[in-house]
C-alpha cells in the first residue's frame, strides 16, 4: 500500500506504543485531530485506555507498527525504547515509514536504535516531552525536536497536533532533543536542591521559609522552581510521578556526556551525587523532589510549615511519597 505523500494530518496512519501516563492525552490528541490510530501497551490492561482514546488495540507493537505511516514511541526510558522496538517492529513499519520517538533517552542509546531503523529504510526524529499529563491533554506540551529539516517536515502536522507551534522547538538534528531534555531535567532539579538548601539555611538563621520564597520572587533568584513548584513542597507534596533511579540515570547521562565532550561539569556532578544518596537512602521509588528530601532529613529540618521534623521514610503517609495523582513535568 503506498504511503500518504500529501501528510494530511487526517490521512496520517499513526501506530503508537506506549500508554501510560503520558501516552494516554497522546493518544487522545492524535485520534481527535483525524489521525487513525492503532495502539499497543506491554501492560494488557491498558486495552481500555486505548479504545477510550479513540485507537484501535492491537496485541503487539508489531501490529501496531503495521502499515502505520508513523510510528510514536512515548515510553519511560532507553531501555524500554530497545525492548519495544526491534528488527520485526521496523519491518512492520516498512521502507519509507517514520519513526517518532518521545521518550526521555540518550543520545548514545538512541544513536543504535538510529542505525537499525536506517537499514530498514525508516527515518527517525525524536521529540521528548516536557511538561505534565495535563499539559499533553491540553495541547501545551513542550516538544524538543532532534531531527534533519526534512523529517520535521514530513511529521509536523502530526506534531502540532499535540501541540502549540510555540512550543515546539527544532534544537538540531538526530539525538539533540534528547540532549535539550536531560539539560532541562538537571537544572530543574539543580534548582530544587539548591533552593532548599537556602531554604533550610533560612529557616535555620530563624527565616520562615514561606518569607523567604517570597524574596527569592522578588530578586534574581526567582525562577520556575519557586515560583511553580516550592507551593507543592510546603504543602507536603514530593512529586510521586517520577522514580528516584530514573531521575538518578538521566543525572549520570549529563554528567557523563560533559565528560566525553570535555565541558565542566562540577555543578552538574554534585546535583546527581545528592540523587545518589537519596536513592541509596530511600530505594528506588515515586520522588521527584526525593533530592530535597535527603537534605532535610540531613538538617532534621522540613519545609513543610507546622512539621519542625523530618518524617522517618517517604514512603510514611507524610512522607515525601505523598498522595497519589501528582502532576509528572518529566
Amino acid at each position: 500500500m503506498p504511503r500518504a505523500t500529501g501528510y494530511d494530518p487526517g490521512m496520517l496512519k499513526v501506530g503508537l506504543i506506549g500508554l501510560g501516563r503520558m501516552g494516554r492525552p497522546l493518544c487522545t490528541r492524535l485520534a481527535r485531530a483525524g489521525h487513525p490510530v492503532t495502539a499497543f501497551d506491554a501492560r494488557p490492561e491498558r486495552k481500555a485506555d486505548a479504545e477510550r482514546s479513540g485507537a484501535r488495540w492491537q496485541d503487539s507493537a508489531k501490529a501496531a507498527a503495521a502499515g502505520a505511516d508513523v510510528l510514536v514511541t512515548v515510553l519511560p526510558g532507553p531501555a524500554d525504547v530497545a525492548a519495544a522496538v526491534d528488527d520485526a517492529v521496523l519491518r512492520a513499519l516498512g521502507a519509507g515509514g517514520i519513526w517518532l520517538d518521545m521518550s526521555s533517552s540518550t543520545p548514545e542509546a538512541a544513536a543504535a536504535l538510529r542505525d537499525l531503523a536506517r537499514r530498514h529504510g525508516v527515518d527517525t526524529l525524536e521529540a521528548p516531552i516536557g511538561g505534565s499529563p495535563q499539559d499533553a491533554a491540553a495541547g501545551r506540551a513542550r516538544l524538543f525536536v532532534g531531527a534533519e529539516e526534512a523529517t520535521l517536515t514530513r511529521v509536523r502536522p502530526l506534531l502540532e497536533a499535540l501541540t502549540a507551534p510555540d512550543l515546539l522547538t527544532r534544537v538540531g538534528g538526530p539525538g539533540t532533543g534528547y540532549v535539550a531534555k536531560l539539560l532541562v531535567n538537571s537544572l530543574w532539579f539543580g534548582q530544587a536542591v539548591a533552593t532548599a538548601e537556602a531554604l533550610l539555611l533560612g529557616s535555620r538563621a530563624g527565616i520562615d521559609p514561606a518569607l523567604m520564597r517570597e524574596v527569592l520572587l522578588a530578586g534574581p533568584a526567582a525562577g520556575a522552581f519557586t515560583r511553580d513548584h516550592l507551593p507543592a513542597l510546603f504543602a507536603g507534596d514530593y512529586l510521586p510521578s517520577y522514580e528516584l533511579d530514573r531521575i538518578h540515570d538521566q543525572l549520570a547521562e549529563v554528567t557523563a556526556l560533559a565528560g566525553e565532550l570535555g565541558t565542566p561539569h562540577t555543578v552538574a556532578e554534585a546535583v546527581r551525587a545528592v540523587h545518589q544518596r537519596a536513592l541509596a537512602r530511600y530505594g528506588p521509588v515515586n520522588g521527584e523532589l526525593l533530592g530535597v528530601a535527603l537534605l532535610e532529613e540531613q538538617a532534621g529540618l522540613t519545609l513543610r510549615p507546622g512539621r519542625p521534623d523530618h518524617p522517618d521514610h517517604p514512603g510514611s503517609t507524610d512522607g515525601p511519597s505523598g498522595p497519589d495523582g501528582r502532576q509528572e513535568r518529566r
